[in-house]
């Protein structure tokens, strides 16, 4: 009898698990590398599908060869942490959880979604909204000012004007942004100006979401509880002017603003310049 090739026993095995043991998963744009064998520890789940019964040539890749899902990149580490593991481990005053619970669904992660079910309803039987105000403060007061309040209401004409400023907490926020220009030596018509590449928002993380909602990036600060103060959040939009009617609208008005520049010549044979700036607003709110 022959023996069998040895090239195509190989090839065999490998066409038996295409899948190699490290894998580089792109998810929403945000990279994630771990083993073949985290990725199937589920079986049943979506992922187990994708690297067990599916050819890895019918996947999704991006540009760099990684295969591509598109879903939230941010939630999907607390998806992986738990098939690592099989333990739900989330920081505290985590305000993404029924975002948490459609993407285990979403990946077919059955016992995953049952340790979020209680926690959500708990939050929503008290009303636990992430994105609401601060919470008051207990002082010997408190509860004079609730009877001042409830007082005003009961006359006739100041229901509308007190329901209006009693959700309105007074503070800080401020706008921040990066620009440069080149100018030329001949005269100012040759600048040659470079959008604001990004709108940078810095206070109270409840100010912020109050006033600038879903236009506000909350991807690299998701976890700062409403009552901290934050400067990583940015805008989803590039106009200034957008940015200050949003804070009109709320209430809060320009107190104060400041800007720092610097040049430096664009050539060595030229006498271009490239100015670079910072500049910041700050708006309050009584």
């Amino acid at each position: 009898m022959a023996l069998a090739d040895p090239t195509s026993c190989a090839k065999g095995s490998e066409d038996s698990n295409p899948f190699p043991d490290i894998i580089e998963l792109n998810v929403g744009g945000q990279v994630y590398i771990t083993r073949h064998p985290t990725l199937v520890s589920v079986p049943g789940s979506l992922l187990w599908e994708m690297f067990t019964q599916k050819n890895a040539r019918s996947l999704a890749r991006d540009s760099k060869g990684r295969f591509f899902v598109d879903r939230d990149g941010f939630l999907f580490r607390y998806i992986l942490d738990y098939m690592r593991d099989r333990q739900l481990v989330l920081p505290e005053h985590f305000p993404e959880r029924g975002r948490l619970q459609r993407e285990a669904e979403y990946f077919m992660l059955p016992e995953l979604v049952k340790l979020l079910v209680p926690k959500l309803s708990e939050q929503n039987s008290l009303g636990d909204d992430p994105c609401q105000s601060d919470p008051e403060e207990l002082s010997p007061g408190a509860d004079a000012a609730r009877s001042l309040t409830s007082a005003a209401t009961a006359l006739p004409g100041a229901a509308s004007s007190t329901a209006g400023a009693e959700g309105r907490r007074a503070g800080f926020i401020t706008i921040g942004y990066r620009g440069s220009y080149t100018l030329g030596r001949d005269s100012q018509t040759d600048a040659k100006f470079r959008r604001v590449a990004r709108i940078m928002v810095c206070g109270k993380t409840s100010l912020a979401k109050e006033v600038f909602g879903d236009t506000l990036n909350e991807s690299r600060d998701p976890d700062r509880p409403p009552e901290r103060y934050t400067s990583r959040y940015y805008l989803k939009f590039t106009f200034l002017e957008q940015a200050f009617d949003k804070l009109a609208d709320a209430g809060f008005h320009m107190v104060a603003c400041n800007s720092t520049g610097t040049c430096a010549f664009a050539h060595e044979q030229t006498d271009d310049r490239i100015w670079t700036s910072y500049t910041e607003y700050v708006f309050y709110r009584e």
